[in-house]
């Protein structure tokens, strides 16, 4: 089972570590051994973790190669997405994760310390509540668009030295027109289908936004 996880990731991820190569492997036991404690991801999808939770984060990579340095926030990561993933593929990179549900936290915090991930730092607490600026913020649709850019705006600053300039980047299924009707000027749309092949992303989309200071 192991290793038609690791097949998955590595069929559109070429040149990956042996340590990243085993942190991605532990990631299906871990999950499955926190899920029987803390029910974080729905028992049927647990068997479809590489590809609706592990691929799916990793979708964000396929858009920006984060470069050394870069702080990125995930908001409402629930149990570590897309937010382990992301810190598996770029180590040196400084991830924010955060929730404002506690036992979520608690796994995030216990698969982050058994893969040995020393750049994931997380956090139970509500994103308005914070002060701290990010260049990126990262997350899967944890509720309409309009609604997250009005949470998490005053959170991304700094001067970009990535690829893309600073912003949001944000996994979306279904038909969103109307929610990113006001940002158009802003807003890059990326259909995931067109770096994954599994039937799963069909709908799926990630959306770029872009901070204006």
């Amino acid at each position: 089972m192991n290793l038609m996880f690791m097949d998955i990731v590595e069929k559109y991820f070429i040149g990956l570590s042996d340590k990243q190569v085993e942190q991605f492997r532990q990631l299906k036991e871990l999950y499955q051994k926190w899920n029987e404690k803390i029910n974080v991801i729905s028992r049927k999808d647990i068997d479809a973790l590489s590809v609706h939770h592990v691929l799916h984060s990793l979708a964000i990579a396929k858009v920006i190669s984060f470069k050394e340095g870069t702080k990125v926030l995930d908001v409402g990561t629930g149990g570590g997405f897309p937010g382990i993933p992301l810190a598996i593929m770029f180590p040196e990179v400084n991830f924010f994760l955060v929730d404002s549900i506690g036992k979520k936290i608690k796994v995030v915090e216990g698969v982050s310390e058994a893969l040995g991930l020393k750049n994931v730092t997380a956090k139970q607490v509500r994103v308005e509540t914070m002060k701290e600026k990010f260049d990126f913020i990262v997350s899967r649709a944890v509720t309409a668009f309009p609604a997250f850019v009005a949470l998490t705006k005053n959170r991304i600053g700094g001067d970009s030295f990535n690829d893309l300039a600073n912003g949001i980047l944000y996994l979306k299924g279904g038909d969103f027109e109307e929610e990113i009707k006001d940002f158009r000027n802003r807003v890059s749309i990326y259909n995931i289908l067109d770096f994954f092949e599994e039937e799963f992303f069909e709908t799926k989309k990630l959306i770029y936004m872009k901070f204006l200071k």
